[in-house]
């Protein structure tokens, strides 16, 4: 099976359970809604049996873990995930300082920050990549985030209101590829465009890769775009590292040519696309428990 997205990332819950989260987190604390979460997520996975089994499949096959590692692995894995979204939630009620976060690479984006030209972001669905936008200020770019457009309207509005505060603005991705015009409109204006790399999404052009003892395709969007603009690219990802804690790691691809021939380009697409993948498998083997793609990833 190819890594075509067979699941979407919405946040589930619907409008109200999403509205009694905002409404549980301005009177109670993280530590309490963790503790509920203990108890849940043994159902979620028992009724989310796919999901379940995509996750138990990736600690058996690519860390080669027992079968009982491999179901507490997946119980692990499933509970950091209720817990990033809980802190999503914390955050739209108000505690966004009840958060800090450490930058490893920080200089690598001042750098790119400070220049006229614009660059690209690109992250994965590995630990919390959102919250990084929600903690940080872009204070020197603007940053246009491409985002899958299909979440309720209480979390779009809750993430516009605060990413809007941060200098972030958000772009939905849509079917008939506009946003692909915002991106480089962006970066012609010197501003930074952010999207994820790891899903193919709308377009089925991809790369495949070695990738933590298997195959799997990687989408090249990001990367075309980079060298079709000519800017810099840097590999991003915001790991969970305690209950209130979350470490950034911001790691440069490779530049870009002006001039290229057609081959030539094609090639830097591919070389940029093994980099970013490469920098990818090394934060996953880090932080094995917080790789959230829930559906067969690998060929």
């Amino acid at each position: 099976m190819t890594n075509n997205l067979k699941w979407q990332g919405n946040t589930g819950g619907g409008t109200l359970g999403q509205r009694g989260l905002i409404f549980f987190f301005r009177w109670w604390n993280l530590r309490l809604a963790y503790a509920i979460t203990l108890v849940v997520v043994p159902f979620y996975m028992l009724f989310a049996r796919k999901n379940y089994l995509a996750i138990y499949h990736y600690f058996r096959q690519r860390f080669c873990f027992s079968k009982w590692k491999s179901f507490w692995k997946t119980y692990r894995n499933h509970f950091l995930f209720a817990q990033i979204i809980l802190d999503r939630f914390a955050v739209f009620a108000g505690k966004k300082n009840n958060f800090e976060i450490e930058i490893i690479g920080n200089e690598y984006y001042e750098q790119l920050a400070a220049d006229k030209k614009g660059f690209i972001i690109v992250g994965s669905h590995l630990g919390n990549f959102e919250i990084a936008g929600y903690l940080l200020n872009a204070d020197k770019k603007r940053i246009n985030a491409l985002v899958f457009g299909g979440e309720t309207q209480i979390v779009q509005q809750n993430r516009s209101k605060i990413l809007n505060e941060n200098n972030i603005n958000l772009v939905p991705i849509s079917a008939d590829m506009s946003h692909l015009f915002v991106a480089n409109s962006a970066l012609t204006n010197g501003e930074i465009v952010s999207m994820h790399a790891d899903r193919i999404f709308g377009s089925l052009k991809s790369v495949e890769c070695e990738f933590i003892k298997g195959k799997a395709n990687f989408p090249v969007g990001a990367f075309t775009l980079a060298v079709s603009a000519n800017v810099k690219i840097l590999a991003v990802f915001c790991v969970k590292e305690s209950m209130k804690k979350y470490k950034v790691f911001v790691q440069p691809l490779s530049c870009c040519h002006e001039q290229q021939s057609a081959n030539t380009k094609k090639e830097t697409i591919e070389n940029l696309v093994f980099s970013y993948v490469a920098e990818l498998e090394n934060i996953v083997k880090q932080y094995p428990e917080q790789w959230f793609n829930y559906y067969e990833f690998w060929k």
